[in-house]
């Protein structure tokens, strides 16, 4: 459970620095594969729903 919150935490800290629609998508896919790989899940699956909510968050102006 600590895990995955500290996976949360970081990854919105990571994209909290991003200034174009690349850094904010390839910050995601990293937290996402990275966070994947702390719990044990599918890293390719983590990395393309971050790389998904890094794009959402920076296409809907939240980061």
């Amino acid at each position: 459970m600590y895990k995955k919150i500290i996976a949360i935490v970081l990854s919105a800290g990571l994209l909290a620095g991003c200034n174009t629609m690349g850094q904010s998508t390839l910050l995601g896919a990293t937290a996402g594969a990275v966070g994947a790989a702390a719990v044990s899940g599918t890293v390719a699956t983590g990395a393309l729903f971050g790389a998904g909510i890094g794009a959402g968050c920076h296409y809907f102006e939240m980061c």
